[in-house]
């Protein structure tokens, strides 16, 4: 892993130096420059050759998300978006997943000092792996349609993923290939809770099947994906006819909550039939637990490290053995409805 060398850009002084003081306290971060705009931040690029940018979304002239679509199309680099999440700020924060921001962060207004010290730690983190990230080689894979022929007949197992850094972008391109009638679905997700909300807004629109929220005690059936990323809750799945979805408030998981390995022992726990996989992502949350299901006897998969956006949690699960197969992006969705399959 390499250090982080970061551009900062952001309209408001303010900001840039509020931006630079938290990067430079992080550990493997070297704020290189700041830009008050698009125009001054392509010279710095040019001239500093940063390896990560932080970019405002609101900016005069060109804006944050003009400017990303600039750098995705000329000269890719890992980008982190910073905005205030308003509505509309997660309609734009989608907005930039689909152009290739490696992340969106929200800009910490009215912080306590425990918050602002919580983001120090937070923002660091994820600049480093985005700096570390498949920006460069990555390849924008086409979302994979369902068929209006195809049959699926289910065969009684549930669909289990995780994910974190990168992931909105992964579920969007694995989830569309899921039919009306697909098998009960839970995703463990690291996001920021308002994306995630708009998120799923917009799945349930999008997609043949229905997304929600995860709700404790929603029953498992067909058709339905529940989605799980409520910071203060864990995700497990209670064996039963059907299985139920479980919220519970504890302490986190090796930092994580909601944590899939958590989510992941449970169903290997309960011998409840279940397919698992854990798709990109920062840290190694989700491998321990596929393991779990794996020498249980359950279909294990991990996204490959090619396709990962953040290659950090699938090498976990490879450095485990917890999958059987790693998966580029464009074939998960497939492979998980094949363990579904009754065919």
């Amino acid at each position: 892993m390499h250090d982080a060398r970061v551009l900062v850009v952001d309209d408001s002084a303010a900001m840039r130096a509020l931006f630079s003081d938290i990067l430079d306290q992080a550990k493997n971060v070297q704020v290189v420059g700041a830009a008050s705009n698009a125009a001054d931040a392509r010279d710095q690029i040019a001239e500093l050759k940063p390896n990560v940018i932080t970019l405002d979304v609101e900016m005069p002239g060109m804006s944050g998300i003009e400017f990303l679509e600039e750098i995705m199309g000329s000269n890719p680099l890992p980008v982190v978006m910073l905005s205030s999440l308003t509505q509309a700020g997660t309609e734009t924060s989608l907005k930039a997943f689909e152009l290739g921001a490696v992340e969106c962060f929200p800009k910490p207004l009215k912080a306590t000092p425990e918050q602002f010290a919580k983001t120090v730690g937070k923002l660091g983190k994820i600049v480093l792996a985005a700096a570390n990230s498949n920006v460069k080689d990555r390849k924008h894979m086409q979302r994979v349609h369902v068929d209006a022929g195809a049959v699926f007949e289910w065969n009684g197992r549930i669909a289990a993923f995780s994910a974190s850094m990168g992931g909105i972008d992964a579920l969007t391109t694995i989830l569309s290939a899921f039919p009306q009638n697909c098998p009960p679905t839970v995703v463990c997700l690291q996001a920021e809770p308002m994306l995630v909300e708009t998120f799923i807004k917009r799945l349930d629109t999008d997609l043949k099947c229905s997304v929600r929220a995860a709700k404790d005690g929603a029953a498992l059936t067909q058709g339905t994906i529940h989605i799980a990323a409520d910071p203060e809750r864990h995700v497990v799945v209670e064996a039963g006819q059907p299985p139920k979805v479980r919220l519970m408030q504890r302490d986190p998981v090796e930092g994580a909550r909601p944590s899939a390995n958590l989510l992941f022992g449970s169903i290997a726990r309960g011998a409840i039939p279940s397919v698992g996989a854990v798709l990109t992502g920062m840290g190694a949350d989700g491998a321990k637990g596929l393991k779990l299901m794996r020498d249980s006897g359950f279909d294990t998969y991990v996204q490959d490290r090619k396709t990962a956006l953040v290659a950090e949690t699938p090498e976990a699960v490879i450095a485990l053995d917890a999958a059987q197969r790693e998966v580029a992006l464009d074939a998960i969705g497939a492979a998980v409805l094949g363990s579904c399959n009754q065919s």
